[in-house]
C-alpha cells in the first residue's frame, strides 16, 4: 500500500519540462485572453441563468486555471532527469525509460513511462501514475512486478530490459 503521507516524486525530462513551461506562458497568456473574450462575448447574450455560452466560457475557465495549477505544481516539486545518461546510470524504471515486459505466457511488450501530460496508448506511452506505470517505478532489470487493472484483474510481468530512448534535450 502507497504512503498517502508522502507525495509522489514527480520526473520529468528536460524536453518534458520545456514543453509544460510553453503550455503555462500559453494558458495564462494567450488562452487566458481567449477565454476571458468569450465571457464577455457571452455576457452580451442577456441573462446568464440561462446562457449556454456563458456557462461553457465559465467552465473552460476553470479547467484552464486548474491545468495552469496542475502545470505550476508540477514545475516547482519535479525532479528533472537532465540526461540521458543520468538515467542509464540508475538502471531502474523511472519516466523517459523504455520497458521490455514479459508476462507468465512468454509474451513481451514494451511501454515507455512518461509523465501523465504524455500518455498515448497507441504508442505504448503510459503514465507514471498508471496502475501498471506506478507498479513498474523504481524497479530493475529481473524484478517480477504484480499489479491489478481498473477492472480488478490481477497481472504479472518480468522486466527483461530497462532502456532510455533518447530525447531531443540538450545535454
Amino acid at each position: 500500500m502507497a504512503d498517502n503521507k508522502n507525495p509522489k516524486e514527480i520526473v520529468i525530462t528536460v524536453s518534458e519540462r520545456q514543453e509544460l513551461k510553453e503550455e503555462l506562458a500559453w494558458r495564462e497568456g494567450e488562452n487566458a485572453a481567449r477565454i476571458t473574450a468569450s465571457i464577455q462575448e457571452a455576457r452580451g447574450f442577456g441573462d446568464l441563468s440561462e446562457n449556454a455560452e456563458y456557462d461553457a466560457a465559465k467552465d473552460e475557465q476553470a479547467n484552464n486555471e486548474a491545468r495552469i495549477r496542475e502545470i505550476r505544481n508540477i514545475l516547482k516539486n519535479a525532479k528533472v532527469v537532465e540526461s540521458v545518461a543520468e538515467v542509464s546510470r540508475n538502471l531502474t524504471v523511472s519516466i523517459g525509460t523504455v520497458v521490455d515486459l514479459e508476462d507468465d505466457k512468454g509474451d513481451t511488450v514494451s511501454f515507455t513511462i512518461v509523465g501523465t501530460t504524455k500518455t498515448n496508448s497507441l504508442e505504448h506511452k503510459i503514465s507514471s501514475e498508471s496502475p501498471l506505470g506506478e507498479a513498474l517505478l523504481n524497479h530493475q532489470t529481473g524484478d517480477e512486478i504484480e499489479y491489478s487493472t481498473p477492472s480488478g484483474k490481477v497481472k504479472r510481468y518480468t522486466i527483461k530490459n530497462i532502456s532510455v530512448k533518447k530525447d531531443d534535450s540538450k545535454e
